[in-house]
């Protein structure tokens, strides 16, 4: 089998789709070698080597780190120059399907949620949530609408719908009308390097370098509204309240890039923790770089994730793996996330306070033993043959 694979997100590390993509392009090669990879990169965003940009070593910087058994393409745009939602919508819808048929692939693989109409072979693709059809906030404006009804109905079309946890299995079946047996959950991994920092050093040195207090309760994530920042901060004012007077020194750390502007959908956590009357008791600590993020883990008497919807819920698996008491919503993914989690209604103000409460006066618990890229390789290879099989 020759698998095309759709590098759209391969330089944005940042997202989750990033690294979702690089886990798989990590480990497919290992887990089933009998098979031809290809991986297909944008030529705007990962530019190639030469004028063609076929069958060349991979360019020095981002697609470097392609591993030796794939073969890299790359695809322009006639858009590469003039807008990004416009080449990336041709890359999906065009790009790849023409990639397809020149390479004879036996599959394409999308993913994320962005496969072609065109199907010159058989076609898988991993949606990974379906926020933009659930939550009116993330669909605001005809484009973004007209978006999500073309991905919807390519999702439709396709041979197989991959998916990161039982709860968004469920919603896509629902909402999308697709068949249960062409939609499969494979739960993502957690990178090996989330586990509890033992190292004395190394935690003085995160402590040092993002200015923590001694003990606080630790918010890592994004700020638009489905996270239900400002719901958190009041749940840790009214927590707080409730601890005994030894535990009043307990701060709420905050990390994160805030966003560029307050507005309905991203709200400013400054501003919500100034109504929450918790100001003075809030530290903005900005960008965490990915390698420092288990040291915060391990250092925080609690992890709270209170967010509305998660196709995963990674932050929640990623504190769990590092041994982090996590609060987090009883609602989507994040029960299958971190399954020993206190889990809270999340949009119960006192629930969110409770279960804080309940986290931070319990014992410590066992790190969770995460997934590992490697099994998600062979979950994903495997549903791929089945379809191919049946096919």
């Amino acid at each position: 089998m020759h698998l095309l694979v759709s590098g759209w997100f391969w330089d944005q590390l940042a997202t989750g789709s990033g690294q979702y993509l690089h886990g798989l392009v990590a480990h497919l090669p290992e887990v089933a070698p009998q098979h031809t990879y290809t991986l297909l990169l944008p030529a705007v965003r990962c530019p190639p080597p030469d004028a063609s940009g076929l069958g060349q070593p991979p360019p020095a910087g981002r697609a470097s780190a392609v591993p030796a058994f794939w073969r890299v393409v790359w695809a322009a745009t006639p858009f590469d120059r003039l807008s990004e939602d416009l080449a990336k919508l041709w890359f999906e819808q065009v790009a790849v399907p023409q990639a397809a048929r020149r390479l004879a692939a036996g599959v394409v693989l999308t993913p994320y949620w962005g496969s072609p109409a065109r199907r010159p072979c058989p076609t898988a693709v991993t949606v990974h949530d379906l926020i933009p059809l659930l939550l009116p906030a993330y669909r605001d404006g005809l484009l973004p609408r007209l978006y999500t009804r073309l991905v919807a109905w390519t999702a439709r079309r396709a041979h197989l719908v991959l998916t990161d946890s039982e709860a968004s299995r469920q919603d896509i079946v629902r909402h999308l009308g697709i068949p249960a047996d062409r939609v499969r959950a494979v739960p993502l991994a957690v990178a090996e390097r989330f586990r509890p920092v033992t190292e004395p050093a190394e935690l003085a040195r995160a402590r040092a370098r993002y200015d923590l207090p001694e003990r606080f309760v630790l918010y890592l994530g994004g700020f638009d509204v489905r996270k239900n920042v400002a719901r958190a901060m009041q749940a840790f004012g009214l927590a707080t309240a409730r601890l005994p007077a030894s535990a009043q020194d307990l701060c709420l750390v905050v990390a994160g890039r805030l966003p560029a502007a307050d507005t309905p959908f991203t709200p400013d956590p400054r501003r919500l923790a100034t109504e929450a009357g918790v100001a003075d008791r809030v530290r903005f600590i900005g960008w965490v770089d990915e390698a420092d993020k288990p040291a915060l883990y391990t250092l925080a008497q609690a992890f709270l994730f209170p967010s509305l919807y998660e196709g995963f819920g990674l932050p929640a698996a990623e504190a769990a793996a590092c041994g982090a008491a996590v609060v987090t919503s009883n609602r989507s993914s994040l029960p299958e996330a971190a399954p020993d989690a206190v889990l809270v209604d999340p949009e119960d103000v006192d629930s969110i306070a409770a279960g804080l409460v309940r986290a931070l006066t319990r014992s410590r618990p066992t790190p969770m033993r995460p997934r590992t890229w490697r099994e998600v390789a062979v979950e994903t290879v495997r549903a791929v043959e089945a379809v191919i099989g049946e096919r």
